[in-house]
């Protein structure tokens, strides 16, 4: 179903064994998410009841959801009678066939792009260069991991794994040497580098944050005026829409915009929210805008998790909350992911859209705590849907894995069972004490904490002879 091909290679176990080695990595990871955390926090604040305008987000995407082909019809309705040209694009294959030949027919050549990761997901960049098509992305953070030939490791912010030093370094490999690692100097060179770009574009490519099914319309939320250049400047727009990406009113749109820029920055509403309703009508006198707008309707599987148990998982907003709270991004990043899609959101995913042996796994990066539900500003419940994927995971399993488990299930099922184990677990914890760390197979575990010494007694017990 896929475009982009994993970068999997190895285990997720080595992938984030490498990760949570990586000083810079940790430090880069904590000081984003910690900032976007306290933001979201203030900007939620600033709502009447934000639990409730969740409650109310969560059934507008499954009100959207419920009559998905219906409102898809719709809104493509709505497009054609505007003068837009719909594409549908059962995969990625398709999609970049269609964008490739879009290309072809207007003569395009030089193209930009503003951040989408459906186009991440269908490997556009690649194949439009295979048919002689220059691609420039021009979101800063993917202009920097294009120059350093990398994969986003955020949904939002693509370059959060890197520091201002090296940023400076891969962007002085296009300036000559001469940028010092300052942020206002590093995103002025950007901006004129760039600036160039749009103007010699002939093709403008874009993701779409929102479709708006009752008048045809492609909203997109940005913080750099990328977005607004490369939907306008460019002769040609093409728009790359995520099948599930839909709102049936404005209304609803006015609800998702009220969460998604909080959730995802912390801020009551983006730099630029765009609104683009066909193209350029000449005959009305508009002297701004593309001559043509081509909307690509992406599947590449969606449809196969419709009516699914893991549904929900396409009223996903592509905020990025749940990677800022997820314990186990925060420490290992995006990139030991192995895909497009990082954090609680791309470990249910990937497995989802990826046909690849390595992609179940990803549902096992996750602790359970339930801080990506809490984060979703829509309420999806990722760790449900994660234990969801384990449980289709579990029939390939080693016949160790199996065994282990099944042993501590009967054990644990009975009252007698549960209290024996405990108990003589906490007896081997002390009589081991710090030795437990030599115990074969638990230096994965005491590797990077430090193993508790079980109480003399434990809670039951004291529970039992009254003494709390």
């Amino acid at each position: 179903m896929s475009g982009r091909q994993p970068i999997f290679g190895t285990t997720l176990r080595s992938r984030t064994a490498v990760a949570v080695a990586d000083p810079r990595l940790k430090a880069s990871l904590a000081n984003a998410t910690d900032t976007f955390a306290a933001r979201k926090g203030v900007a939620f604040a600033q709502l009447a009841d934000p639990e409730g305008a969740r409650t109310m987000a969560r059934s507008a995407k499954a009100a959207v959801l419920a009559r998905l082909p219906e409102l898809l019809e719709s809104f493509a309705d709505r497009l054609l009678a505007r003068g837009v040209h719909v594409w549908w694009a059962a995969d990625a294959a398709e999609a970049n066939a269609h964008i490739a030949a879009i290309a072809a027919s207007t003569g395009s050549t030089r193209v930009v792009k503003s951040k989408s990761m459906a186009t991440e997901e269908t490997g556009l960049n690649d194949a439009l260069e295979a048919v002689g098509c220059t691609v420039t992305e021009t979101d800063l953070g993917e202009w920097i991991i294009q120059l350093a030939r990398e994969t986003p490791s955020h949904i939002i912010v693509p370059a959060i794994h890197r520091d201002r030093h090296q940023i400076a370094d891969v962007l002085n490999k296009v300036a000559g040497g001469d940028l010092a690692a300052v942020p206002e100097e590093l995103a002025a060179f950007a901006r004129a580098r760039l600036r160039q770009r749009f103007l010699e574009a002939d093709l403008g490519i874009s993701g779409a944050n929102f479709g708006v099914a009752e008048t045809g319309s492609i909203v997109l939320v940005t913080n750099e005026g990328n977005g607004r250049l490369v939907t306008s400047v460019p002769r040609v727009h093409v728009a790359v829409l995520g099948m599930e990406r839909l709102v049936e009113t404005w209304d609803q749109l006015d609800l998702m915009l009220a969460l998604l820029p909080r959730a995802a920055t912390g801020q009551p509403i983006t730099t630029y929210v765009s609104t683009i309703t066909g193209p350029r009508r000449v005959a009305a006198g508009e002297t701004e805008g593309p001559e043509e707008l081509h909307v690509v309707i992406l599947d590449n599987g969606r449809s196969a998790i419709l009516g699914t148990e893991f549904h929900e998982m396409l009223a996903c907003i592509r905020c990025g909350a749940c990677l800022n709270a997820c314990p186990v991004y925060r420490q290992a990043g995006g990139h030991a992911y192995g895909w497009v899609y990082s954090g609680p959101m791309g470990a249910v995913l990937t497995p989802l859209l990826l046909d690849s042996p390595e992609a179940p796994e990803l549902a096992n990066a996750s602790s359970l705590c339930g801080a990506c539900w809490d984060a979703c500003p829509v309420g999806i419940p990722l760790q449900d849907l994660l234990l969801g994927l384990r449980r289709r995971a579990a029939p390939s399993a080693s016949r160790r894995t199996k065994a282990a488990w099944s042993t501590w299930a009967t054990t644990w099922s009975r009252p007698r069972g549960y209290r024996m184990s405990l108990r003589t677990g906490a007896l081997a914890g002390r009589m081991l004490g710090g030795a437990v760390a030599h115990v074969p197979g638990a230096a994965r575990w005491t590797g990077t904490r430090t193993a508790p010494v079980p109480a003399r007694r434990s809670f039951r017990d004291r529970w039992d002879a009254g003494e709390v």
